[in-house]
């Protein structure tokens, strides 16, 4: 513990955002950061609990009483070291987590968490800087050799594990860039893409092999990979969105979230973007149905695009502000009302409001009718949604669907390897060593568990390339 009564005389400290007038001319991240010595103090402000439950609530279980100290030390080689045992992207998470860590920090319960997140990127940043983020190339290789179909966290984090134990690593990506929803589902103003390609050319030094433009299961059969590698590792993610079955939805004018943020992050990277899939919000009405991180980011990206007027809606109740719950501490993902940098840049949000249907003319999107709902117990006692209000009709010119995902896509791939899925949510069902049904296939992250977070499917990857290492070594 460096300094035992920081807590007691150090406020916390945020780094906060960047002017909102210059934030949304681009899309450069957001967040801003605190010079060394702020850093520092803020990093002092952890009290070494007994019981470190920001540990227990973190999916990769980091350490966070042993790098705090060592940030309020100065020693930031050592910070990132031990960061890194736990965490294969520590730069990744420090941006985008949403730090349930900070929920379960003691300090929570006066509703002032030290900035671990936060901490965590400054980390990062600062061992790359002062030279001490290098390539880690194995001293001895295996000869054995792994295939992982997908790069996003949890195929990144497979491919990382397994190479540094001395495998052959290849990974295998359907679009033009490695990085999967790191690269094309989060905008660059929350994750700026040179981040993300700063990891990947590390690990290509270390020794990964990346292949893109290649879907397996189209461009190459997954049953060919299975003759050429001693294991496969399928990390292809949660791919279907959740749709929204109304009238109108065929309408131009209705897509899903996630057709609008990978286009966006292919404009910013400058990659050829087909005419018919260009979408452009400015200077028109924009309704964003769902009320997660994914339609915070179509606000953000809507507004950086000139658009007129947005509103956010969500089917479920209004939640509590923090302030408001007497005490959710240590649960790591409390039910509250969040707002993000994208909310504070300007748009409306209505809660208890289901969508009706769309209005369009020549098939082309003008209109949609919401209602008032309210949740009530029906005589089985399951919650049902009823009307309460009368219908609305609203004018829009662009509707983005942020409703989530499902599962992984059914067909190629996992048709073509004859993958078993659940017969729930038919998602990739692996065994307790993230076994398939198919000798030497393995899985890991959204496919497997549904959609989660970045910091799970992390974790996930992890835990996967240990059981890979242990099947490779018999």
């Amino acid at each position: 513990m460096g300094n035992p009564k920081a807590f007691l005389t150090v406020k916390r400290k945020e780094a906060g955002y960047r002017p909102v007038q210059d934030r949304v001319a681009d899309f450069g991240e957001v967040e801003q950061t605190l010079n060394t010595d702020d850093r520092r103090e803020q990093a002092s402000r952890c009290m070494d609990c007994g019981v470190p439950f920001c540990h227990w609530a973190c999916p990769l279980g980091n350490k966070m009483p042993e790098w705090q100290e060592y940030i309020y030390k100065g020693d930031w080689r050592l910070a990132a070291e031990v960061l890194q045992q736990t965490n294969d992207f520590p730069e990744f998470t420090g941006r985008v987590c949403p730090a349930p860590c900070e929920r379960s920090c003691v300090l929570s319960l006066h509703r002032s968490p030290v900035t671990i997140r936060e901490n965590e990127a400054a980390t990062l940043e600062q061992a790359y800087e002062l030279g001490y983020i290098v390539p880690q190339i194995p001293e001895v290789r295996t000869g054995k050799t792994v295939a992982v179909i997908g790069s996003g966290p949890s195929g990144l984090a497979v491919a990382n594990q397994l190479n540094r134990k001395g495998h052959e690593v290849t990974v295998y990506e359907k679009s033009n860039s490695i990085g999967g929803l790191l690269r094309y589902g989060i905008p660059d103003f929350k994750l700026n893409k040179s981040v993300v390609e700063r990891r990947v050319k590390l690990m290509e030094a270390e020794g990964v092999k990346f292949v893109t433009s290649v879907e397996v299961g189209k461009d190459i059969k997954g049953k060919d990979l299975l003759q050429q590698y001693d294991a496969v590792c399928v990390a292809i993610g949660s791919q279907i969105p959740r749709d929204l079955p109304v009238e109108g939805r065929d309408l131009k004018g209705v897509y899903f979230a996630m057709e609008y943020l990978s286009m966006q992050n292919k404009l910013v990277a400058k990659e050829t973007v087909p005419a018919k899939e260009l979408i452009d919000a400015k200077g028109k009405n924009v309704l964003v149905i769902g009320g997660g991180d994914t339609g915070s980011d179509c606000i953000g990206t809507a507004n950086r695009q000139g658009a007129a007027n947005i509103l956010q809606i969500e089917i479920m109740p209004k939640p509590p502000k923090l302030e408001d719950i007497e005490n959710p501490w240590p649960v790591p993902f409390p039910v509250v009302l969040k707002t993000s940098s994208s909310h504070l840049e300007g748009c409306g949000r209505r809660w208890s409001v289901n969508t009706k249907r769309f209005i369009g003319e020549n098939g082309i999107l003008t209109g949609v009718e919401l209602v008032e709902i309210e949740w009530v117990k029906d005589d089985s006692g399951k919650m049902t949604l009823k009307e309460v209000g009368k219908p609305e009709i609203f004018k829009v010119d662009l509707v983005f669907l942020a409703l989530g995902f499902l599962h992984p896509t059914q067909d190629g791939l996992l048709a073509e390897m004859g993958l078993k899925v659940d017969d729930i949510r038919h998602n990739v069902q692996t065994d307790d060593k993230r076994r398939t049904n198919v000798s030497k296939v393995f899985a890991a992250g959204d496919c497997v568990s549904g959609q989660s977070l970045v910091v799970r499917c992390i974790a996930s990857g992890r835990e996967t390339a240990k059981h890979i290492d242990e099947f490779l070594k018999k």
